[in-house]
């Protein structure tokens, strides 16, 4: 290990509301100063020209890989991919090895995988900051650009009332941590069983925020500023039918919409399955805005990135 410990974004709580407030700023500066520009041409700073990020993956993934690899482009550095199946992870070699490794041929390490442990472990051997991808228990670099997007449709954090429908998954819970950092309010509404863990609960009532926890989703969405959902069933897990019958009344339609403040905004990380978790008129209707939260996955991204190598925050 080199000596001074690495700047990890395992969870929202490694960075503190200050650093994400930070990163925020940054990207707003940052996103509206490419306009025009070609993807992939690098930022005039080039803050991170000649770093290399791994990206390990053992979950498949779309946004979490392309917004990493086009975000490392964009401040100047490069990326690789090493999945599974094609390195020694998929042969058994420890997460701490893998760490150690990479933490000699790069300089950071971005991983999406199943198990948060894995993640810890990764963290605790690496000398290059670790960035948490997504795990089953949270999923914070998707909550940065949420709030990005939260923000740049004109809502302010502080007294925020978001509602959560359906599962109370990962995502939830990186919402509810930045609930107790960034001080707005959450109502969950989820079926029976499918609550988030009560460790995030505690979280944002400690920080003296509310969070409401209820079985209607009609009176979680009334008078909300944002409305979110997510797939009803994430990667591997099983009892589907099970768990599908259960999410029915969580589905987001144009009824529970209503019943949100009239300049409410729907967000969705994405991949959608239109006509479970949401309707087709509230997906495709003009309150989502779920394909800027996609995009703003590059521009939070970057700010993370930015952060773990100390240049802001």
């Amino acid at each position: 290990m080199h000596e001074g410990k690495p700047r990890h974004f395992l969870d929202l709580s490694d960075a503190g509301g200050n650093a994400i407030a930070a990163m925020i700023d940054d990207a707003l500066v940052r996103k509206p100063a490419r306009a025009g520009w070609p993807k992939g041409k690098s930022d005039g700073d080039a803050p991170l020209a000649g770093r290399v990020l791994a990206m390990v993956f053992e979950k498949n993934s779309t946004r979490t890989r392309v917004s990493f690899d086009v975000a490392m482009r964009q401040l100047g550095g490069s990326a690789l991919i090493v999945d599974a199946g094609t390195s020694q992870l998929g042969r058994g070699e420890s997460p701490a090895d893998t760490a150690r490794v990479l933490s000699r041929m790069c300089d950071a390490i971005m991983v999406r995988t199943d198990d948060h442990a894995k993640i810890e472990e990764m963290a605790r051997h690496a000398s290059v900051p670790v960035i948490n991808g997504l795990t089953d228990r949270s999923h914070p670099c998707q909550i940065v650009a949420d709030l990005l997007t939260v923000i740049e449709h004109r809502k302010g954090l502080p007294a925020l009332e978001l509602a959560w429908l359906g599962d109370g998954n990962n995502v939830l819970h990186s919402i509810l941590e930045a609930a107790a950092l960034m001080k707005f309010n959450v109502r969950v509404a989820t079926p029976v069983g499918y609550e988030p863990d009560p460790e995030f609960v505690a979280m944002v009532r400690a920080a003296g925020q509310q969070v409401t926890l209820t079985q209607d989703a009609a009176a979680a969405a009334a008078g909300a500023d944002v409305i979110v959902t997510d797939t009803w069933v994430s990667m591997g897990q099983e009892h589907v039918h099970n768990k599908l019958a259960a999410m029915e009344p969580y589905r987001v339609h144009a009824g529970l919409m209503a019943k949100a403040k009239p300049d409410a905004i729907f967000l969705h990380c994405l991949p959608a399955h239109v006509g479970e978790e949401v309707s087709e008129e509230v997906f495709e209707g003009p309150q989502s805005v779920v394909f800027d939260e996609a995009e703003n996955r590059i521009h939070a991204q970057k700010s993370v990135l930015l952060w773990c190598f100390g240049l802001i925050g």
